[in-house]
């Protein structure tokens, strides 16, 4: 037996249960895990909620994690045992050990800890797809990041500085406003004293700026169609607030001919090429220090719903671990 979080019925934070289950066994194409650290993201408490549906009732949430390889099974080539690995994949990470289809697996350069793997392989990858593919960065661009202290948010606006972008971010306190600044925001927005739409104008001289991440949605739409420049791109990669309700897809031509799109990280890494080239450009400027993982966070993973209780109260900041 190993212990495990285990959640038996949608609701609060009260139903993540520690629990214990069967020691899992790693089948054909699959390798068995040990977790040293396991990340913690907004995405699981949708999973809690029943706002995305879970796989199968009961569950065991937490979509990404790192530890060691203690076992394959048969067909395994992409990983041996003794890895150091790390993944962010379907839910079930907030165990001691999981077995995971070993193409999903990537290995961790010896210069990164478990802990910061664990820390940054959604929020990171995330990052990476979100500033290199959905909307290319480029030098001179403006852009927005709402939520810019969060995990997400503060990868994003280091990575983004590096590109040669001028970062504009929204927050909700004073507190986070300085944390965003620090890594990179060129300019902060207080979203709950300030009218961020305005402000985003005075900064741009009314021009706009290229591209919207938006992982906040109900409260900051349609506000972030203002935000953007003709022909701009609103990235609505998360809904921390809640969902959109439907939209009148017009709107993008009155405000612009503007660009929308509601991307997932499981989309852009589907393929295992894609999987291991987004990894590695993330690893890449975490080894060189162009992008700081600030882990401000870390629970006990039998802790796991006091850890949900703080991150839906926005007492967190950046990156939040579990630890078995």
């Amino acid at each position: 037996m190993v212990n495990a979080i285990v959640v038996n019925e949608h609701g609060g934070p009260e139903v993540l249960t520690w629990s214990d289950i069967a020691q899992p066994e790693p089948g054909p194409g699959e390798a068995l895990v040990r977790h040293k650290a396991i990340g913690l993201n907004f995405l699981d408490t949708y999973f809690r909620t029943g706002l995305y549906p879970a796989p199968s009732m009961p569950f065991t949430p937490g979509s990404e994690g790192a530890g060691d390889v203690v076992a394959v099974g048969p067909g395994v080539s992409e990983v041996a045992v003794g890895d150091r690995v790390a993944y962010s994949s379907a839910t079930g990470a907030y165990a001691e050990e999981r077995v995971l289809p070993a193409d999903r697996l990537v290995a961790i350069p010896d210069d990164v800890s478990y802990e910061t793997a664990a820390a940054m392989m959604l929020k990171g990858m995330t990052a990476q797809y979100l500033l290199r593919r959905t909307y290319r960065v480029q030098p001179g661009d403006t852009i927005l990041i709402h939520a810019a202290a969060g995990g997400v948010g503060l990868i994003a606006c280091q990575w983004a500085n590096t590109l040669g972008a001028t970062v504009i971010g929204t927050v909700g306190s004073e507190e986070k406003a300085a944390l965003a600044r620090a890594h990179g925001a060129h300019h902060t927005i207080n979203y709950r004293t300030e009218d961020f739409v305005e402000r985003v104008s005075e900064i741009t001289g009314g021009e706009g700026v290229a591209a919207v991440y938006d992982s906040v949605a109900k409260d900051t739409y349609p506000g972030s169609l203002d935000c953007l420049k003709p022909l701009g791109t609103w990235a609505l990669f998360g809904q921390s607030s809640g969902p959109i309700g439907p939209i009148d897809l017009s709107i993008l031509a009155a405000k612009g001919s503007l660009f929308a799109t509601r991307p997932t990280l499981f989309a852009y890494v589907a393929s295992r090429e894609d999987l291991v080239a987004t990894a590695a450009e993330l690893f890449d400027v975490v080894a060189k220090g162009v992008v700081k993982i600030n882990i401000n966070q870390r629970y006990a993973l039998k802790d796991a719903a006091q850890a949900h209780r703080d991150l839906e109260g926005r007492k967190t900041t950046g990156a939040t671990i579990l630890v078995p």
